[in-house]
């Protein structure tokens, strides 16, 4: 009599444990880095000093106008970027790419320094549209640009878009320096979070919306990772999810632009990880980009306000060193698509 032994059912269920208890390691580290944040920085705001002085003391003034929407701007800006970083890998079909490898946040600052020289009187929403607009431009002709590069050199890709915005970069930066206007734009670009304070972060809400847009469409992001010819078949519509997410990413962009300025590699390394620890299911990405977002990009401000205290270092360059790091390992190792 032959016995039929059942293949076990453990390494799924298993699986779905690990990355349950994953999420749940980064809601708690969330919420441990956002209460750690409120307290960092050189004036006395402590649980103590709180309690002492009341709802009229100048630590409560300094954590409702200062720290509380510095704190919020934060956590909205490393979802959202991670977010604007996921739909654009869908979108160019490339693990490698995210707003300042492919020239959008370059576009975008050409967008503020036109928004600075035509419109100088303009409001901060103002020359968010301008800079939107001009992202979405980025985004449009970096997809132009794409379609004539191999798909199969991955590589390929962030380097076009790196000359893409290297030369985008060059024009803008030679015309701020032509009309006296090079300082007020690298003030706009900086990437620290040291002059967010209440009245000047409302912007980044507006990006916090567009993740909303892109997990209500999640699953048309995911068939539009399989291509152009793939998503038709199926009957979708693949010009309007293409706007959609050019639109979602342009939008993200410029909100972070004027708010903080530019965050370097953290929409590139961010879904990456995501993606080694759940795959690409977008839906089902959502959720832990923006949470491992919103983690990293608290622990780096947090981390730039401690690493020279009383003084801070522009968050940018934190990111941009931890960011490059991961990068490197990503593309270096042994199972990268790169190979």
């Amino acid at each position: 009599m032959t016995t039929l032994t059942a293949t076990p059912a453990s390494t799924p269920t298993r699986m779905r444990s690990r990355r349950t208890w994953v999420g749940v390691l980064i809601g708690v580290l969330l919420v441990v880095l956002a209460v750690t944040s409120l307290f960092v920085g050189v004036s006395d705001v402590t649980p103590a000093s709180l309690l002492a002085g009341g709802a009229q003391s100048d630590a409560a003034f300094l954590l409702v106008a200062s720290r509380i929407p510095r704190t919020v701007a934060v956590v909205l800006v490393g979802a959202s970027l991670g977010i604007a970083g996921l739909i654009l890998q869908m979108l160019v079909r490339n693990k490698f790419v995210e707003p300042s490898t492919t020239g959008v946040t370059e576009f975008a600052t050409l967008g503020m320094l036109v928004a600075m020289i035509f419109f100088p009187g303009m409001a901060v929403f103002g020359k968010m549209g301008v800079a939107a607009v001009f992202g979405l431009i980025g985004t449009w002709v970096f997809l132009r640009v794409v379609r004539f590069v191999p798909v199969r050199q991955l590589v390929l890709v962030p380097l076009v878009g790196l000359m893409l915005g290297g030369v985008v970069e060059a024009v803008t930066t030679f015309f701020a320096y032509r009309l006296d206007l090079l300082q007020s734009l690298q003030q706009w670009s900086l990437g620290s979070f040291a002059s967010v304070m209440q009245g000047r972060y409302e912007l980044v809400w507006v990006a916090g919306l567009m993740v909303v847009v892109a997990w209500v469409a999640a699953d048309r992001f995911s068939v539009i990772g399989l291509g152009e010819e793939f998503a038709t078949n199926l009957g979708l519509d693949y010009r309007r999810v293409v706007a959609i997410g050019m639109v979602v990413v342009a939008v993200i962009t410029a909100a972070v632009l004027v708010t903080a300025g530019m965050i370097p590699f953290l929409g590139l390394v961010v879904p990456n990880v995501v993606s080694l620890i759940i795959g690409d299911n977008v839906r089902r990405a959502v959720p832990w980009v923006a949470g491992l977002g919103a983690v990293f990009v608290v622990a780096c401000d947090i981390l730039a306000r401690v690493v020279r205290f009383p003084y801070e270092i522009p968050l940018s360059l934190v990111v941009g060193i931890i960011g490059a790091a991961l990068f490197l390992w990503l593309l270096l190792r042994k199972k990268s698509r790169a190979h």
